[in-house]
């Protein structure tokens, strides 16, 4: 069973391009569970408290997702940017990443991890390195 770990970006995703990312990780994967770190809820909730409009109707979408899709979340104890937590548990316990952060796919692939994401604002695609 693969695990993926989708990042703050790509949970806004549904909302912004009007995709329905889980259909599409259904598409490329046979066998995965879903996770995402507590920072990452935690950034969605800040976005909800301080943006206005179609980024907080975004977060809102997300964080609702993660809930009716049953999302594992990670707890972490650490002071690190969400992105560095990111690589380390996906290079230590070998998680997929999705996630449309240009720095952070380069410096999952230089690791070889493989990743997630969406091209042309409809198609999820798997990047294996």
């Amino acid at each position: 069973m693969e695990k993926i770990l989708l990042d703050t970006n790509f949970l806004l995703l549904p909302y912004q391009f009007k995709v329905d990312i889980f259909t599409q990780i259904d598409r490329i994967m046979l066998d995965y569970k879903l996770f995402v770190l507590d920072k990452t809820i935690d950034e969605l909730k800040s976005i909800l408290l301080q943006q206005k409009g179609k980024d907080k109707d975004a977060a809102k979408i997300a964080l609702k997702l993660v809930s009716l899709k049953n999302i594992g979340i990670l707890k972490t104890d650490s002071n690190k940017k969400t992105d560095e937590i990111i690589a380390e548990v996906s290079f230590k316990e070998g998680f997929v990443v999705a996630t449309q952060d240009k720095e952070l796919r380069q410096r999952l692939r230089e690791k070889n991890i493989p990743v997630i994401i969406l091209r042309k604002k409809k198609v999820v695609r798997f990047l294996n390195c």
